[in-house]
């Protein structure tokens, strides 16, 4: 697919309403990398395209935004392809949630709904998830639903950075990371502090979010949490939202 200048293109009106809710790919023309899945209506396809989102608080610095501005400023257009349309919004989650596991080192800040609990697993995993015994919580715990991928690398790392939290995260005794419905670990926060570099060097920033400074729990407390999975009362259907408070 050859990309062509989308400066003037958009959706007509009265084709909008007819192709409703659809999920769409953004490729990168200079490797064929896909790297942003995206859900919406109306033109938001091509306000991506054109870094029209820049205003949107979830949308500020990302990865994605950055991706864009790079195809952009060397001269390409960003390549993009509508995966299926017509959909109401609980279908294009799915649909959004299923792609989203098929291409890995997407620049999304979060999986998409249902993504964390039903996306893709080996059989053995999935076994290991339903046979865990639920957790229960003693402490005032943070659940963060951390990515598969970032947890290869460092633990700590993909639990601590950086989230759109609020004060109620200061009084957190525990945070917990946990991957698709299962507790992966147990860290003690000892300072919530600003997403920028000054705080975390090394780290982009990332304006409106958190991240935490602490360690690895106690044997205690990582035997009481680790490898049980998250209750039903802490899994809200439908909610992309990564992190969950249990108090």
């Amino acid at each position: 697919m050859a990309p062509n200048s989308l400066d003037d293109v958009e959706f007509p009106p009265d084709v909008s309403a007819k192709i409703k809710t659809y999920v769409y790919r953004l490729i990168d023309p200079r490797n064929g990398e896909t790297f942003y899945i995206g859900k919406g209506q109306g033109n938001r396809v091509f306000a991506h395209i054109r870094d029209d989102l820049g205003s949107d608080e979830s949308d500020t610095l990302t990865n994605k935004l950055k991706r864009i501005r790079e195809i952009r400023n060397a001269g390409f257009e960003v390549i993009h392809v509508i995966h299926r349309h017509g959909m109401d919004d609980k279908t294009a989650f799915e649909v959004e949630a299923a792609l989203l596991d098929a291409f890995p080192g997407l620049t999304n800040q979060a999986g998409g709904v249902g993504n964390n609990d039903v996306g893709a697993m080996h059989a053995g995993e999935i076994i290991r998830r339903y046979r865990a015994e639920p957790a229960e919580f003693i402490h005032r715990v943070i659940l963060i639903n951390v990515n598969r991928s970032a947890v290869e690398s460092s633990l700590y790392e993909a639990t601590r950075y950086a989230w759109k939290v609020g004060p109620k995260a200061h009084r957190a005794e525990v945070v917990l990371p946990t991957v698709q419905g299962l507790i992966v670990g147990a860290f003690i926060p000892e300072k919530w502090l600003a997403a920028v570099p000054e705080n975390f060097p090394g780290r982009d920033e990332v304006p409106g979010r958190l991240g935490f400074i602490g360690r690895e729990a106690s044997r205690e407390i990582r035997e009481q949490y680790v490898g049980k999975r998250v209750p039903d009362a802490f899994r809200k259907p439908g909610s992309a939202n990564p992190i969950k408070y249990t108090w």
